[in-house]
């Protein structure tokens, strides 16, 4: 299977998680998929007090600079070890 299926399959299983994984894991998740769909950041940090808006920003900030195929790979690994825990 290629990487961009893996990933893809990847995705729809974090929606079948029967657990709801913790904030950081989430946040995890959130930032390597932005990173892994839409490269480095491209959008203002978020001000005020929109704390998760923040938090989401944060997240995908965190990894500038990662190729995308590697935010792919990280993905689908981080994926692995959530059902482990989660389903």
């Amino acid at each position: 299977m290629a990487l961009i299926d893996d990933f893809n399959l990847a995705v729809s299983k974090s929606k079948e998680l029967t657990k709801r994984p913790s904030n950081e894991e989430l946040l995890e998740l959130y930032g390597l998929y932005k990173q892994a769909t839409e490269g480095d950041v491209n959008e203002p940090k978020p001000m005020g007090f929109d704390f998760k808006a923040i938090a989401k920003y944060s997240a995908w900030e965190s990894k500038k600079g990662i190729e995308k195929e590697k935010a792919m790979q990280d993905y689908i690994n981080l994926m692995k070890t959530l059902q482990e825990h989660y389903s």
